[in-house]
């Protein structure tokens, strides 16, 4: 297996942290355009079999991991000579597993986050909760429509990584941009994260009308109701609401309300279908971040009764986590007061 000293002088070392199938896809990615990937795993069993099989056969089988790809478990040799990190943990454990890297990571090593959800007990944002553990340091986030199966396949996908320092967007660009893989960036870093995390609630709303067998129409129009809910909250948050209108938004919005390959777009059909959560949950050995981001929503540390209201949101979440039926959930969204379609959105 290559080193990363013997690495060429186009190539750099790119730390992903999280051997799912979206850290997997994404150090793929980062292998190639050229750099050599330390793809880390919380599991040291797991970790040798990735490097025995040259295969993440629990979440990408098929895919062979090239030689520029070195699995590890231990956190010091993960990090050592990284110029990027990409963190990619699903939220719930976001916080435990960055603690491994608290004493680990340089105070300058660029962190980005590819997780999408929020932290159900402090209704924090991922780059939030790296912050304060890892402590002061550059960090964004990438996000936008990339299913980990399509972009481990090397189909072609476009991205965004945002961070309110261009020059950390800028260089993760060039280390991940290859020719079927696109990275645009932008500054509005909290935009891009709450795009990211917020559409997988939408997804979930999608994939019930698509188990109420409700038609295309219901399923359009509960998508581009959603983006707007969703550019609505991100605004009274500090967003840009372009942002929601862009690749971190409704492009990324489109693949998951639509894609047979959406966890959250599948946990609502089987919801809408007439199962239980609970059972949904127990069969699944991926995570599906909007079932946690639903709750998060309505946490008790978050302020979503103060802003602006999220009607799929709240009938999503009253069907996941207070039993409502979904057609009674759709009933209530249909009969809502009559409304301006963009009212208050691109007000100045």
């Amino acid at each position: 297996m290559a080193d990363a000293s013997q690495a060429s002088d186009q190539s750099r070392c790119v730390l992903v942290i999280g051997d799912g199938s979206w850290g997997t896809a994404l150090a793929l990615v980062a292998a190639r355009a050229g750099h050599y990937v330390r793809l880390w795993s919380h599991d040291p069993e797991a970790s040798a079999r990735l490097a025995a099989d040259r295969e993440n056969k629990r979440y990408l089988p098929g895919i062979q991991l090239p030689d520029n790809i070195e699995p590890v478990a231990d956190p010091f040799q993960a990090a050592a000579g990284a110029e990027l990190c990409l963190s990619v943990v699903p939220s719930r454990y976001l916080r435990s597993v960055a603690g491994q890297f608290a004493e680990v990571l340089p105070a300058h090593l660029p962190v980005i986050s590819a997780s999408k959800g929020l932290e159900i007990e402090t209704f924090k944002r991922p780059t939030q909760i790296l912050g304060e553990v890892l402590g002061e340091r550059p960090l964004g986030v990438l996000t936008g429509p990339s299913h980990a199966e399509e972009v481990a396949l090397g189909k072609p996908a476009s991205l965004l990584v945002a961070c309110d320092e261009a020059p950390v967007a800028e260089l993760s660009q060039a280390l991940l941009n290859g020719p079927r893989f696109r990275v645009y960036t932008s500054t509005d870093a909290i935009g891009a994260e709450l795009g990211g995390a917020l559409k997988n609630v939408i997804a979930l709303a999608a994939g019930i009308c698509d188990g109420l067998e409700l038609g295309d129409n219901a399923k359009s129009a509960m998508i581009t109701r959603g983006i707007v809910e969703l550019a609505r909250f991100g605004r009274s948050h500090g967003a840009r609401t372009e942002t929601f209108f862009g690749l971190a938004g409704v492009g990324d919005l489109i693949t998951t309300c639509c894609s047979p390959h959406s966890r959250n777009r599948s946990v609502g059909e089987r919801i809408g279908r007439g199962a239980s959560l609970t059972q949904v949950l127990e069969e699944m050995h991926m995570v599906a971040e909007g079932v946690w981001t639903t709750r998060a929503l309505f946490g008790p540390e978050s302020d979503v009764h103060r802003s602006e209201p999220m009607p799929i949101a709240e009938q999503v979440h009253a069907i996941l986590f207070d039993g409502r039926p979904a057609g009674e959930a759709l009933e209530q969204l249909m009969q809502r007061s009559p409304a301006v379609e963009m009212e208050g959105l691109f007000d100045v």
